[in-house]
This record gives structure tokens, C-alpha cells and sequence, in this order.
């Protein structure tokens, strides 16, 4: 499922390839040359197989996966973080260039990522912080290893997915192939799997966290988020937005001297409230500016993130009961200006409930887009 470049491998790297010599020697000590032979296949093996690495391996090591996730595909990332008709107009602009849509965005040979395990599992297993960062290095946060431990907490972070990657090309999809490979290789509680990041990382995790609350039961937000409900962050399919309504815990941590990212935070949970997203948490970091949560920060972040406090299911039903008439009577609107003649300002109408209810208006917003 993976190979792996860590600190228990057989042999230290040399230029990017083993230490042939190192090896040698080790071999000749203990056995003869057939042996040796058999030892070093043996060897290629374990770096070849994706089956084969061992998977109690904790600590920090670096890493390479061999298992895309279904869930990181080219169409799914359309039909959970784009508004539908932008998600149904992306095969059209291809056909008409002669293309195909490929069936995933990354070639995932060419990728590493940083994995830090603690080396005690908890007994239910595992949580999981799937980290996307600003920075283009795959490197895990000072000090944040102790958290980690105490929590019983497995930290992976993509390389090459900073501030100047595409979002959807490449810090997405990396993110989702981080989260299947740890999940398969590890026993990993599902309750307790999480996204997050810091700065411009950490607005692609919110992004993810809306998209993808069937995987992320949660996000840690970092300084860094932003409104939902635009053309630039849609709402997903209904199902999912149900469910990142119901069950996703937010936890906003910002430093109380990041007073642009304090004033995203404000507009971004006013509008979580107003798409019924209640179950938010706060945490201003005393006498820090724009910087990566420190160990106390984030151990904070943690335990919030591991006891959600639910919402009111009473106080839900209410909240989605008025979305729902709000949307029914523009959908409406967009039906009675194509009954008149309206065309124009019926399309015009439609694209902006495309953009403010984005999977919440499909599949009937879909239907209209062709009339």
C-alpha cells in the first residue's frame, strides 16, 4: 500500500540511492555470499512491495504511497468542492477541446509525504490530523510531536502542496490519498479523523472538511478560513451537507495579534451559523501574531476536536426548515421568468443560486440550466 523512506530502513540513502557498500559489509560479517543474495532480494523486495513495509512503524519517517483513493479522483473533487453546473460544464469544455477528463489529478510516484506516528496507540486506535500547510515542504510543526503523542494523534503532511499549488490539483487530492493510505496502514479510530492547517492551509482544510465530512469529522483551522456558501467555497451535495451539519466539529485557532484572520474567522462562523453549522469552537492564542499554533495551542485544539459537543437537533430542523423555503421560492422565481419569456434574467437568477446553494439546489438546478 506504501513504501516507505524512514529511519528503521535497512540502510542509510546515499544521493538518492541505498548504500550498496554499507550493506555489503553488514552481509559478509554474518553470512556467505548466497546469503547475501538472498538477503538483499529480500531487501528490494521490502522497498518494492506495497505490502510488505512493516506497518508498526512510528515515530517520523518520510514517505511515498502507491494507493490512490477514490475519493481523490478528478470527478469526485468536482462534485463535492465545485457548484454543480461549474462541476457539469467541465466535461462539455473538454469534448469540445478533443479532450478526457483523467482519472486522477496527481501522478502519485512523484510524491512524498511526512508521516509522525506516536508510538503507543490508543486502544480505540488512532486519530488522525491530516495537515495541509502553506509552506511547499512536507515538515511537521516544532513541538508539536509531544501533542501529539499525548493524544494518540498520527500527523501526515503532502509535500509540494503549499500557499502556490493548485488547490484543486494537487493540495485536495493529496490531502484525500494521505488520509486512505494512513487509514489503511493504521488502525485508526474513523470517529476521530481530521483535517487541518495553517494560514492558506488551513482554508483548504475548511474546504475539505465541507466537501468530505464523510472522512474529516472535523477541522483544526489555523489562521486561515473564510465564508461558505460562494461560488468560491460551495455547499456540497445535500447528503453531505446534512452530514457536515450534523456531525463536523470546527475548532478556530488564531493568534489574538492576526487581526486580518481574526475578522475571516467572524465572517466565516457567521456564515457557518447561517448554514446551520452550529458545533464551532474559539481559541485565541494570547500574544501571537500570524504563527503556526504553539504545543499548547494545539493540544487545546485537540481536545476540542476529540469532544464534540453536537448540535441542538431542535435548533438544526428550524435552521434547515427556513434554508429550504428560502431556496424553494428563488428556484421558483427562476421557473416563473422562463414561463415569461425571461430568459436571460432567469439564467442570470439561476447562476446565483448556483453560487449560494450550490449542491443544496442540484439536481433541480441542473433540470433548469437546460430549459
Amino acid at each position: 500500500m506504501s513504501t516507505l523512506a524512514g529511519p528503521r530502513a535497512p540502510c542509510q540513502a546515499r544521493e538518492g540511492t541505498r548504500d550498496r557498500v554499507c550493506l555489503h559489509r553488514r552481509m559478509q560479517r554474518h553470512v556467505g555470499l548466497r546469503c547475501m543474495v538472498a538477503v538483499c532480494m529480500a531487501l528490494m523486495t521490502f522497498w518494492a512491495s506495497a505490502d510488505s513495509a512493516p506497518a508498526e512503524i512510528t515515530g517520523l519517517y518520510n514517505a511515498v504511497f502507491t494507493e490512490y483513493s477514490p475519493l481523490s479522483t478528478n470527478t469526485e473533487l468536482a462534485r463535492r468542492l465545485l457548484t454543480p453546473l461549474n462541476a457539469a460544464r467541465i466535461p462539455q469544455l473538454l469534448a469540445r477541446a478533443g479532450k478526457e477528463l483523467s482519472e486522477q489529478p496527481v501522478r502519485l510516484s512523484d510524491e512524498k509525504f511526512v508521516v509522525y506516528v506516536p508510538e503507543r496507540a490508543p486502544p480505540h486506535g488512532y486519530a488522525l490530523l491530516v495537515f495541509v500547510a502553506p509552506w511547499p515542504q512536507a515538515t511537521l510543526p516544532r513541538g508539536w510531536a509531544a501533542v501529539l503523542d499525548r493524544f494518540g494523534v498520527i500527523f501526515v503532511s503532502a509535500a509540494g502542496a503549499g500557499n502556490e499549488a493548485s488547490s484543486l490539483d494537487r493540495r485536495e487530492p493529496l490531502a484525500l490519498i494521505a488520509a486512505h493510505n494512513i487509514i489503511r496502514r493504521y488502525a485508526v479510530d474513523m470517529e476521530h479523523v481530521y483535517v487541518g492547517g495553517f494560514s492558506g492551509g488551513s482554508r483548504i482544510a475548511m474546504r475539505l472538511a465541507l466537501g468530505y465530512p464523510d472522512i474529516f469529522r472535523g477541522a483544526l483551522l489555523n489562521a486561515g478560513s473564510d465564508p461558505i456558501g460562494s461560488a468560491e467555497i460551495p455547499l456540497p451535495p445535500r447528503d453531505l451537507l446534512v452530514r457536515f451539519q450534523s456531525s463536523s466539529r470546527l475548532v478556530y485557532v488564531t493568534g489574538e495579534e492576526d487581526l486580518p484572520r481574526l475578522d475571516m474567522d467572524v465572517q466565516s462562523i457567521h456564515s457557518m451559523r447561517e448554514w446551520c453549522v452550529f458545533d464551532v469552537d474559539t481559541q485565541i492564542t494570547r500574544r501571537m501574531a500570524h504563527e503556526v499554533a504553539t504545543p499548547g495551542a494545539l493540544s487545546a485544539a485537540l481536545r476540542a476536536l476529540l469532544n464534540p459537543a453536537g448540535p441542538d437537533p431542535r435548533r438544526l430542523a428550524g435552521c434547515r426548515a427556513g434554508i429550504e423555503k428560502r431556496l424553494a421560492a428563488q428556484l421558483q422565481q427562476v421557473d416563473s421568468l422562463t414561463a415569461g419569456g425571461q430568459r436571460d434574467n432567469a439564467q442570470k437568477l439561476l447562476h446565483e443560486i448556483d453560487a449560494r446553494f450550490g449542491g443544496l439546489a442540484a439536481p433541480r438546478s441542473l433540470e433548469l440550466e437546460k430549459h
